[in-house]
């Protein structure tokens, strides 16, 4: 497909001027983003409740909308579920992205819109590429095929028009029929619900296609890279696909999958490139080769509002604008989409590492943390920590949960790990005070809370047999897809949950 491959090629480098046009007037149009999102959506239920009609500027729009989260909003998704339009956004509403958290029992569904679809999630694996192409002009992407590991969908049955399932299987199903010459494997079994048979047949279906780029979840997709060895009996992976050049990855923190990947793909020119792409939208791409922080995408039909974490527990949060934010603060984040949702908290927290453009990085989310002492342990603190341990340790980490041991007659309270180690440390306990120390390295909290093991003792760690987590999941119907590991609860449901399993099955 080389005459495809360059037409493609040069249609995509002509994004790049639109790019720089909202890195350099973000404000201007982030500005008039949102004037035409509240225009656009003035004559729904919900816009004539707010009187979107009278809104001129970001300012009124703060004072008169109420910070939403899925509950305040979920009357009006039940509607639409249901086959009501014209609730949330003027546009026809028959896709819902269900939630892959695993916080709740519950389900969420988040509306998807033919706009949402078109100007934020294709836009966004468009621009993805455009930002490839321009880092590697001598590509050669198209003249293969994307591996795409995708969840599934079902028919919603409060109403036949209308669908649900994971926002990758929702992707897949409305890809342009052109886009099918260039993804394996065929939609029938990228979009099979029962994940482990799933997982064989695409390992069989594309271990002897030319797959040039792989697009998924890193904990997922190497179960199927490592199924795909295993079938097809090569040693690595430049065995199997010699030009697979490109793995786009989101979701988790790749650090903690970083040497797998290589270890199956021993390639020192293979290009990974993270993405900020969640059910609610598409947000950022990493923009530059040798950082993981990813630009901020200003024209996808999303305005944006930061919540500093200093604020969170407030009963009316302030929020800023993007001409108020600063560097390395933790700011969660609050945003008014093409889909309907307005001012919607979707419970992820992020830090600017630049300003000009706006960069971000993901630090973990807002139900996800330890507070249990004062020592307010998030995301980012416990993955840099893990990962420096790993690296002084030679060790290597398949995936962990960590939560509180609260204060006892005995002494002071913990943190537990339960971690699942895909190479064992030669010496374990070098490898508990290494986490430790990176611990009190990267949060001074942390640390402050250690002193002397008054408050804190030493982490209790766990060390997992193989498929732990695996185990769990699949016990909970949540294998595949975006389902992923809760890092870090200010409970102890979920490790109580896993050792529970772990004393029956081990």
């Amino acid at each position: 497909m080389p005459i495809i491959s360059s037409v493609l090629s040069w249609i995509m480098m002509q994004r790049n001027h639109q790019i720089e046009l909202f890195m350099k007037y973000p404000h201007e149009v982030q500005e008039e983003l949102l004037k035409k999102l509240v225009m656009t959506a003035r004559y729904t239920e919900f816009g004539r409740r707010f009187d979107f009609s009278s809104i001129a500027n970001s300012e009124q729009f703060k004072e008169r909308i109420p910070l939403q989260d899925y509950e305040t909003l979920k009357p009006y998704i039940y509607r639409l579920k249901a086959g009501e339009q014209q609730l949330l956004w003027p546009s026809e509403i028959r896709w819902f992205a269900k939630s892959s958290g695993t916080t709740s029992d519950k389900s969420k569904f988040i509306p998807v819109s033919t706009e949402s679809l078109e100007e934020c999630h294709y836009k966004g694996g468009k621009d993805l590429l455009c930002i490839y192409f321009h880092n590697n002009p001598e590509t050669q992407l198209f003249d293969g095929k994307l591996l795409s590991l995708g969840g599934s969908h079902q028919i919603n049955a409060s109403h036949n028009d209308s669908f649900y399932g994971d926002l990758s299987a929702i992707l897949i199903q409305n890809l342009p029929f052109w886009i099918q010459l260039f993804r394996t494997p065929d939609r029938s079994i990228a979009l099979m619900d029962e994940w482990e048979e799933k997982i064989e047949m695409m390992a069989r279906a594309t271990m002897n296609e030319n797959v040039t780029n792989i697009n998924g979840v890193p904990s997922w997709t190497l179960v199927l890279l490592k199924k795909v060895l295993e079938l097809s009996g090569k040693k690595d992976l430049t065995e199997v696909w010699p030009n697979l050049e490109l793995f786009v990855h989101g979701a988790v923190n790749f650090g903690p999958y970083k040497e797998q990947f290589k270890k199956l793909i021993p390639k020192n020119d293979m290009y990974y490139l993270e993405t900020y792409n969640a059910s609610e939208g598409f947000f950022g791409i990493q923009d530059q080769r040798n950082s993981d922080e990813m630009l901020l995408m200003l024209d996808y039909g999303i305005y944006y509002e930061f919540i500093p974490m200093s604020e969170w527990e407030s009963e009316h949060p302030k929020t800023l604008s993007l001409d108020q934010v600063q560097l390395n603060e933790n700011y969660a984040i609050v945003i008014t989409t093409n889909a309907g949702l307005w001012r919607y908290k979707i419970g992820d927290t992020i830090t600017f590492t630049s300003i000009s453009p706006f960069r971000i990085r993901i630090t973990g989310r807002t139900a996800h943390f330890i507070n249990a002492f004062g020592e307010e342990l998030i995301i980012d603190n416990a993955e840099k920590a893990l990962a420096d341990a790993c690296r002084e340790t030679g060790t290597c980490i398949r995936d962990y949960t960590a939560c509180p041991v609260y204060f006892s007659d005995e002494g002071s309270g913990a943190h537990e790990w339960l971690i699942e180690f895909e190479q064992q440390p030669e010496n374990f306990e070098a490898f508990c005070e290494a986490l430790d120390n990176g611990l009190k390295r990267y949060n001074s909290d942390y640390e402050a809370k250690r002193y002397h093991d008054k408050v804190l003792g030493k982490p209790i760690i766990r060390n997992m047999p193989a498929d732990t987590f695996y185990n769990w999941l699949k016990s909970k119907e949540k294998l595949g897809g975006q389902h992923k590991v809760p890092r870090l609860a200010n409970h102890r449901k979920f490790v109580e949950e896993i050792l529970q399993q772990c004393s029956v099955t081990v």
